[in-house]
């Protein structure tokens, strides 16, 4: 796959001070200084992984891939399929923290950037707030979701031009595909929502506690929770959703399974998004009532994502401990 990772998110908002709160002290990012009206934030070892600017569009996604010459040929490959690319100057490099980039638009319009050679930080990583950290490393940033009108139209582009895997699909509620790129079960989605736009980004966090203290932040927030705390049925992610300051979401989560590509099956799902909770509070009456259906259907058929500490139901967790429990 040319495409190696999701590398950074760019999301145009004039509400730079918002931003600058909610990814510190919600999400626990690192702020970096930036001239005029620029926010950029890091996650890990990079430079930076979030860009806000007041003169960007709404939201352009970052595709790293390896060096040089697979820019080139990722570029070549677009152009021939009639996709017009256009070389990022170097000012344009510079802001991204990168040695070269391409940006290009699929077929919705979405704008769409690739590169190479991202920059490192000479300081380590400290987070806005106490949190362990993120899961980024070979994994990248994490993942985005957009809304699109047709889901189906615009599989050849990922799927065939750019090289992004299946993972799984679904036709409920809505069409649904997941792409992999790396062993993160999806670095890419698309929502078949009928509209178009970035539906969310996500960001996952090293322990289960940095989710739940985040939820709690979330919840001290008025308007600040769209979906409250579950885990989904694909990618095994416990997470909820938050409301950005521009409008979107930002899933933030833990515990996601990682495929392996070399042999991975793509099949369809039947199971609806979530195996319990996220309870979607930012949509009417019916739809929450629609979503928790699902839901609820999902538990009344047993469906359970494995257990990641397998044992005896009265096993506390630690093999010392169950074994003087037994001795005893």
């Amino acid at each position: 796959m040319t495409v190696q990772a999701l590398g950074y998110m760019v999301i145009g908002s004039d509400r730079l001070d918002d931003w600058d709160g909610f990814a510190t002290r919600l999400l626990g990012m690192q702020r970096v200084d930036r001239g005029g009206g620029t926010r950029a934030f890091r996650m890990d070892d990079r430079c930076q992984r979030l860009i806000v600017s007041d003169s960007a569009v709404p939201a352009t996604i970052g595709w790293e891939v390896t060096d040089a010459a697979a820019l080139d040929a990722l570029a070549a490959r677009l152009e021939a399929a009639g996709t017009p690319v256009s070389r990022g100057p170097r000012g344009l490099a510079a802001e991204r923290q990168v040695v070269d980039l391409i940006t290009f638009h699929d077929p919705q319009g979405t704008p769409l950037e690739a590169f190479h050679g991202a920059r490192r930080a000479e300081t380590e990583f400290t987070p806005g707030r106490p949190i362990s950290g993120f899961r980024t490393g070979p994994l990248g940033m994490g993942h985005a979701v957009l809304h699109v009108a047709d889901a189906d139209a615009l599989l050849p582009f990922y799927r065939d031009l750019l090289g992004f895997r299946v993972t799984d699909w679904s036709r409920t509620p809505y069409p649904l595909y997941f792409f992999h790129v790396n062993g993160r079960h999806h670095s890419f989605a698309m929502v078949g929502s009928g509209r178009s736009g970035l539906h969310h980004f996500m960001v996952e966090l090293g322990a289960l506690d940095d989710v739940g203290q985040g939820h709690d932040l979330a919840r001290s927030e008025e308007g600040r929770l769209a979906y409250g705390l579950g885990r989904h049925t694909n990618d095994h992610m416990t997470s909820f959703y938050a409301n950005t300051p521009s409008g979107f979401f930002v899933e933030y989560g833990w515990g996601a399974r990682v495929v392996d590509p070399a042999t991975w099956q793509p099949h369809e799902t039947h199971d609806g998004p979530s195996l319990w909770g996220h309870e979607r509070f930012h949509l009417p009456d019916e739809a929450r009532a629609r979503m928790r259906a699902l839901a609820m259907d999902a538990a009344a058929r047993g469906v359970r994502a494995p257990d990641p500490n397998p044992g005896p139901l009265s096993s506390t967790g630690c093999a010392w401990a169950d074994a003087v429990i037994r001795a005893e």
